[in-house]
Formats: C-alpha cells, sequence, structure tokens
C-alpha cells in the first residue's frame, strides 16, 4: 500500500509562485508514473501534468510553460512547480500514482489564486 501526502499549497496573488510537494511512502515510488490533477469547485477532476519513472513529462495545455513537474525517487517525492499563477488555476490539487494495475490518489492541497 502506498500513501501520497501533498503539501505546499496556500494563497497566493495572480502572477506569484507555488510548489507543491507529494511524499510518497513505500519502496517502489520509483517505478510508479506520478502526476497531479486538480479540481475546482464545481468542475470535474482535471489533469495538470504527469512524469513517468523514466523522466518523460506530459502538461495540460493550460499550464504548458508555468508549471513544471519533477521527481526526487530518493526522497520518494514528486514536486509541481507553479510560476505565473492565475485566478483559474485556484483548485484542490491531487497527487497522482500509478503502476498498473495499482493506482493511488492522496488527500489533496488547496491552491487559491486571487486576482
Amino acid at each position: 500500500q502506498v500513501q501520497l501526502v501533498e503539501s505546499g499549497g496556500g494563497l497566493v496573488q495572480a502572477g506569484g509562485s507555488l510548489r507543491l510537494s507529494c511524499a510518497a511512502s513505500g519502496s517502489r515510488f520509483s517505478i510508479y508514473h506520478m502526476g497531479w490533477y486538480r479540481q475546482a469547485p464545481g468542475k470535474q477532476r482535471e489533469f495538470v501534468a504527469a512524469i513517468t519513472s523514466g523522466g518523460n513529462t506530459n502538461y495540460a495545455d493550460s499550464v504548458k510553460g508555468r508549471f513544471t513537474i519533477s521527481r526526487d525517487n530518493a526522497k520518494k517525492t514528486v514536486y509541481l512547480q507553479m510560476n505565473s499563477l492565475k485566478p483559474e488555476d485556484t483548485a484542490v490539487y491531487y497527487c497522482h500514482g500509478n503502476y498498473y494495475p495499482d493506482t493511488y490518489w492522496g488527500q489533496g492541497t488547496q491552491v487559491t489564486v486571487s486576482s
């Protein structure tokens, strides 16, 4: 069983930056594909960014050029650096990990961007 714990959310003004962290338990973190999703009030959860076990990354069009996902396998942590934040980035951000057939979610961390 893997547990994912997010941190780093908060309130920031538009144009500001935040870095989210997701710490994983367990010994197999390096083989997991990791990602970030977000859910705004009244909306469905949506994909934000992902990083494979090999370090390949993928981003939603809405965050390309502003967000960067990275991982530190030694620390069993995945990060989401968020720059040039916009009010529409306001959401609960969830960490996700998967290695078929296992999939795990964190409890979420709130990000609020004020205009």
